[in-house]
C-alpha cells in the first residue's frame, strides 16, 4: 500500500479519456500516479443496450484495480457515475469539474429540468452532441485553442441515453470530502445550477473562469486543483 493517492480522471458525456490528456501529462510530470477509465455508455461496440449502472461499474473496478488511496476526478456527466460507483473506503477525495454531483434518486436528465436541451440530437437508444446552429465547439471549448477545439470536436461519440435517464442509489460524496471546479464561461451547465451542487455535496468551490471544459483551456488550474486535494 502506498500513502500517496493515485488519480482517476473520469471523462464526462460523448468523451473519451483523451480529453484529460493534458492535464494527465502535468499531473505525471509532477510525480502522481494518474489513471484514466472509457465509460462503456460512449465507448463500448454495444453501447445502446448500457446504462448508467455500467459507468458506475467501469469506475468501481477502476478504483479496485487501483493500490492504497485514490483521489476520483469527474467532468459533467463522469460525476454520475463517479457518485454512483466511487463508494470505494479507498476513495479519499472526488473532484467534480463542472459535475452533477447528483443525490438519490436524480437523474442528469431530471437535473437538467427533464427535457433533453435542444442541442441534443437523439436517434432512438443513442444521444449525440451539438447541431449545426449549436456545434461542439460552442458548447464545450468556448474558451480553447480552436484548431485543439475542432479535433476534439472530431473526436465526439454518441452515447447510451439511458445514462441520462437513469437514477443513482448511491451517493459518494456524502462519506467523503470533495471539491467542486465552478466553470464561469459554461454555456451549457449554468453557473447557479454548479453553485447549487457544490453547496449541497459540501464540496470546496474553486472558480475558474473558463469554459465547459478547463482541462483544456486550463490545464494547469486544473491540475493545481486536483493536486491540492489529492494531498488533503
Amino acid at each position: 500500500m502506498t500513502d500517496e493517492s493515485t488519480i482517476l480522471l473520469v471523462h464526462g458525456a460523448w468523451h473519451g479519456s483523451w480529453c484529460w490528456d493534458l492535464v494527465a501529462g502535468l499531473l505525471r510530470d509532477r510525480g502522481w500516479e494518474v489513471r484514466t477509465v472509457d465509460l462503456p455508455t460512449v465507448h463500448s461496440e454495444r453501447k445502446t443496450d448500457l446504462a448508467l449502472a455500467d459507468d458506475a461499474a467501469a469506475v468501481a473496478a477502476a478504483i479496485d484495480a487501483i493500490e492504497g488511496p485514490v483521489t476520483v476526478v469527474a467532468h459533467s456527466y463522469g460525476g454520475v457515475p463517479t457518485t454512483q460507483g466511487a463508494t470505494d473506503p479507498k476513495v479519499t477525495h472526488i473532484v467534480y469539474v463542472a459535475a452533477f454531483a447528483l443525490d438519490l434518486g436524480e437523474s442528469l436528465l431530471a437535473a437538467v429540468g427533464n427535457v433533453a436541451p435542444d442541442w441534443w440530437l437523439i436517434d432512438g437508444p443513442l444521444a449525440s452532441a451539438g447541431t449545426d446552429a449549436q456545434p461542439p465547439q460552442g458548447l464545450f471549448y468556448g474558451d480553447v485553442d480552436s484548431a485543439l477545439a475542432d479535433a476534439c470536436s472530431a473526436r465526439l461519440l454518441p452515447q447510451s441515453l439511458r445514462a441520462f435517464t437513469d437514477t443513482i442509489d448511491q451517493t459518494a460524496w456524502r462519506d467523503r470530502p470533495s471539491t467542486y471546479i465552478i466553470t464561469e464561461q459554461d454555456v451549457i451547465f449554468p453557473v447557479v445550477a454548479q453553485e447549487a451542487l457544490a453547496a449541497r455535496s459540501g464540496s470546496v468551490a474553486v472558480r475558474l473562469d473558463t469554459s465547459h471544459s478547463p482541462f483544456l483551456s486550463q490545464p494547469d488550474a486544473v491540475a493545481d486543483v486536483i493536486e491540492n486535494a489529492a494531498r488533503s
